[in-house]
């Protein structure tokens, strides 16, 4: 909203109102407030809650430290909605249409997560929301994203046609659309697409409709079927991995800050004509504004940390892990760089497998040896090591600069081809 005021003022010839439409002062207003909304009016929820005895239930899992955390408050997440929401309708564009998807896909996993927490507080339901409508909700959530991304005009990329490949092929230049970067002439087409960017390849694109290539030459006409069954696919995912690695303080939202920080120099790299074509990845027009959203996420998720860092005040609960996870998969989807999501995401990925393996394998050895077996001590991994005897501190700690690395990783895969 503040966007517009500012446009509004600089047409006025108000001194300093332009730098509103700057991106980067928007985003770095983004993380400010997004930062204090969770420092200052984080203790106040804190406090509301307590006095609810809005407490999470505490499983006796035989882990260091657990009677410390009984009567802990939770739906923190709370915190991180207000914090993610309040900087992007005061400092981003509401009229882009990839400000829109982020903000209803906030909204809603919020609810679903709030839903869940809900139930277990209030209605002392341990199992809270039941797995087959939080599942519901995700494959809806998949269903309005992806449609969104296929079927809004707005939503295009802009692919590049190397000079040699126009000549060489005797296109027709009066057809396609160009510009000059470093002095030099660059033809390009703008058209809607379900390709995304895919690492470590020099044909650094893969298009999801060439799966269906069986079918027929008319095999395009039916592409948006499979975009929106890998958008439901990948926030189903993404979001539950977060939420399986909500279990120790500072975890998920430390993980999700380095992971937010990182989209946000993706987005930022894919909406811009310069750096795009340097790097050889695919342009997508409007898509800078998302460093707006990406900076209020960053912001919310170490502001969380002010009260959620060991030992910790608040729980995020259901009502911020499946936020973040479902945020940053849709966030993920826009700017085309999904298919990073298993480098980025490594920590979500290997807390969800070893989930997994150990449920498979129990299963597996009880019937084969009448007695079930485990490949950990105790599933997800981070309550493995605890069970090791590590301090929460040290394994949230390391876990954090693993996701360092990895994120790094994941940058460099634009230049390792």
């Amino acid at each position: 909203m503040l966007y517009y005021l500012f446009e509004y003022l600089d047409q006025l010839d108000v001194p300093g109102a332009g730098v509103g439409q700057y991106i980067t002062f928007r985003t770095s207003m983004a993380v400010i407030v997004s930062l204090l909304i969770s420092l200052v009016f984080g203790k106040s929820l804190i406090l509301a809650l307590q006095r609810r005895q809005v407490a999470e239930t505490i499983r006796d899992l035989g882990l260091a430290g657990e009677d410390s955390k009984k009567g802990t408050p939770t739906m923190g997440g709370l915190i991180i909605l207000g914090a993610i929401l309040i900087p992007t309708l005061l400092f981003a564009r509401l009229n882009n249409v990839y400000i829109i998807l982020m903000l209803v896909a906030t909204v809603w996993l919020g609810l679903i997560g709030f839903t869940d927490d809900y139930i277990k507080v209030f209605k002392k339901d341990k199992k809270g929301l039941a797995g087959k409508f939080k599942i519901f909700g995700q494959v809806g959530l998949g269903i309005i994203i992806g449609s969104g991304l296929y079927f809004n005009e707005n939503v295009v990329s802009r692919q590049q046609i190397p000079y040699e490949q126009v000549m060489k092929q005797g296109m027709d230049t009066t057809t396609l659309q160009s510009t000059f970067l470093n002095g030099q002439k660059v033809f390009y087409k703008t058209e809607k697409s379900t390709k995304t960017n895919i690492p470590f390849l020099k044909n650094s694109e893969f298009d999801y409709a060439s799966l269906l290539k069986f079918i027929g030459p008319n095999y395009q006409q039916y592409a948006w079927i499979v975009f929106i069954l890998m958008t439901i696919f990948i926030i189903t995912a993404v979001s539950n991995g977060a939420n399986i690695t909500d279990g120790i303080d500072g975890l998920a939202a430390g993980t999700s800050a380095i992971i937010g920080l990182t989209l946000g120099v993706l987005a930022y790299i894919s909406g811009s004509v310069i750096f795009a074509n340097y790097l050889n990845i695919m342009y997508i027009p409007n898509l800078g504004e998302l460093l707006v959203f990406a900076g209020a996420f960053v912001g919310a998720c170490i502001g969380f940390l002010w009260y959620n860092s060991f030992p910790a005040q608040v729980f995020m609960g259901d009502t911020g892990s499946l936020s973040l996870g479902g945020i940053i998969a849709v966030f993920a989807i826009m700017i085309r760089k999904e298919l990073l999501l298993p480098i980025l995401c490594g920590i979500f990925l290997v807390e969800n497998l070893s989930v997994i393996i150990q449920v498979f394998y129990f299963k597996y050895t009880k019937k084969k040896y009448g007695e079930g077996r485990r490949v950990f001590l105790m599933s997800p991994i981070h309550h493995h090591y605890q069970k090791r005897g590590f301090h929460e501190a040290k394994i949230v700690t390391r876990f954090w600069i693993i996701g360092i690395l990895l994120a790094v990783l994941t940058i460099i895969t634009l230049k390792i081809r």
